[in-house]
């Protein structure tokens, strides 16, 4: 059936990218994808230090690509490496950096760290984020803690098609502390966004529209009085083809005359001569 080879191909394509991010950790992996080919499959990989995967000559992309031809049974695996260029907007790098510093300083500067995050976020140009994090800190007891700033959807078409998420562990002495990170990208378009102007901006805008449909209208007149020269060019011509056309039938007539005046002078004299 076709529904089970769209299944097992979208398995097969989950299970690659889970077993890219287990083998390649903290080198700020975001995520990967899978483009097919004419000679092969593409695997794209989408991290913030693209130089700590590729490795010294490329040795840890050519133990990746073999991994990919025995494991996955991929018939010639092209990886290549795309770098992030705002990492503070992907929210699987975030996730990343909060559990490998929680790792690292423990959980009694966990507020410390998400107040960090939350700045760097913000100063990126994101318009919101929310950071969870669950687990047993700073105390013995479980409990979740919420970081936000900024403005966040938490329903809808844009809270699920355009807010990014991501989730992360890091593994403690006192147990796994869940991450849960969530960014509102500062290019989405809400529907409720509203600009209020000033007078003088209103009559600015005013202007510039009037500009822009000034010269919308110059450039539309431009081709047609460039059609109407081609046509006044064209009737021109004609006419001058009109007016030519009897003056050359004239002139073949006179021509004709002549000749045959020419042809007809020398037979007279010869008829007067035998006459004679």
């Amino acid at each position: 059936m076709i529904e089970r080879q769209f299944v097992g191909q979208n398995m097969k394509e989950y299970l690659i990218e889970r077993y890219i991010a287990n083998r390649l950790t903290n080198v700020g992996l975001s995520h990967t994808k899978l483009i097919k080919t004419p000679s092969g499959v593409k695997i794209i990989i989408y991290a913030a230090k693209p130089g700590l995967i590729v490795g010294k000559k490329g040795a840890n992309i050519k133990q990746l690509t073999q991994a990919m031809k025995e494991k996955f049974k991929l018939e010639n695996p092209q990886v290549e490496i795309a770098e992030i260029e705002n990492i503070n907007l992907d929210p699987q790098i975030v996730a990343e950096r909060i559990a490998s510093s929680l790792e690292r300083f423990g959980t009694q500067r966990f507020k410390g760290i998400g107040h960090k995050i939350l700045n760097d976020v913000m100063a990126s140009g994101a318009r919101g984020i929310e950071v969870t994090i669950s687990g047993k800190i700073p105390s013995a007891r479980a409990k979740r803690w919420r970081f936000y700033a900024g403005y966040l959807k938490k329903c809808g078409d844009i809270a699920v098609n355009y807010v990014k998420k991501a989730t992360a562990s890091a593994d403690l002495k006192t147990g796994v502390i869940g991450i849960q990170v969530k960014i509102m990208p500062p290019d989405v378009e809400l529907p409720d966004d509203i600009t209020v102007y000033d007078e003088t901006q209103i009559e600015e805008k005013a202007a510039e529209e009037k500009k822009a449909e000034e010269e919308k209208q110059k450039k539309e007149v431009k081709p047609k009085t460039r059609a109407k020269r081609a046509k006044a060019e064209g009737t021109a011509s004609e006419k001058k083809e009109k007016v030519a056309k009897p003056k050359q039938e004239k002139n073949k007539e006179s021509s004709t005359k002549e000749l045959k005046k020419e042809i007809e002078t020398p037979k007279i004299e010869e008829d007067i001569k035998s006459e004679q």
